[in-house]
């Protein structure tokens, strides 16, 4: 079952898990957005604590089979993409925007991220993705703003 959780349920056997990951988790953001019991942002926070939580306890599960940060472990970016819609208005282009924002963070591993995986186990197997969604909801932030003032 953890490798299950891990790989969400087998997304990450896929070529390009990472990035399947994160469209399906935008896909599974604008399904709760259309729900009117999800318009409370500490919703989608404590969602956001508990993949991460979890994720990290799947990390420690996993590592002896897959290795260090596996590409198999696809939860991370669920974690990442999910602390980058953190406190977002429930539009459209602001998710697409934010899958763009974190996949390029995620990628390119800039500003200490990649440090981030030399924790041990499951927490550096999340943190840098979750470090990566905190620059991408920075960066979203920003254009959130900008957008509401002009």
């Amino acid at each position: 079952m953890n490798k299950a959780i891990a790989s969400i349920f087998g997304i990450g056997f896929i070529k390009g898990g990472g990035t399947v990951a994160a469209v399906v988790t935008c896909a599974a953001l604008y399904l709760l957005w259309m729900q009117p019991w999800f318009n409370n942002p500490l919703y989608l926070l404590v969602l956001t604590i508990l993949v991460t939580v979890l994720g990290i306890y799947v990390g420690d599960k996993v590592e002896p089979y897959w290795g260090k940060d596996s590409y198999r472990v696809v939860i991370d970016e669920v974690s990442g993409m999910m602390v980058t819609m953190l406190f977002i208005p429930h539009n459209l282009y602001f998710l697409l925007a934010g899958l763009v924002l974190f996949r390029f963070f995620d990628i390119v591993k800039p500003l200490y991220i990649r440090r981030m995986e030399a924790f041990p186990g499951g927490v550096g197997v999340m943190m840098d993705d979750v470090l990566a969604g905190v620059y991408a909801n920075i960066v979203l932030q920003a254009i959130v703003f900008a957008y509401s003032y002009f």
